[in-house]
């Protein structure tokens, strides 16, 4: 399995402390959930967990985590 960077927006890394969602989680849904292109950005779903990147060049950039509704 691939590593994955990520780079967490100060906002993402609120939501996810908030929300109680892990880095781990947060790696897990961007390498298994499923995905859509929203406005240049993927939005991931995977279990109780969504989070919107950007893939710039190796790194994911985590720009807000959500918990599933």
């Amino acid at each position: 399995m691939e590593e994955i960077k990520l780079v967490m927006s100060k906002h993402a890394l609120e939501q996810a402390r908030e929300r109680g969602i892990s880095i781990n989680e947060i790696k897990e849904t961007i390498q298994k959930g499923i995905k859509f292109i929203q406005k240049k950005k993927v939005v991931a779903s995977f279990r109780h967990i969504k989070i919107v990147y950007k893939k710039i060049k190796e790194k994911y950039f985590i720009i807000t985590v959500m918990i599933r509704k």
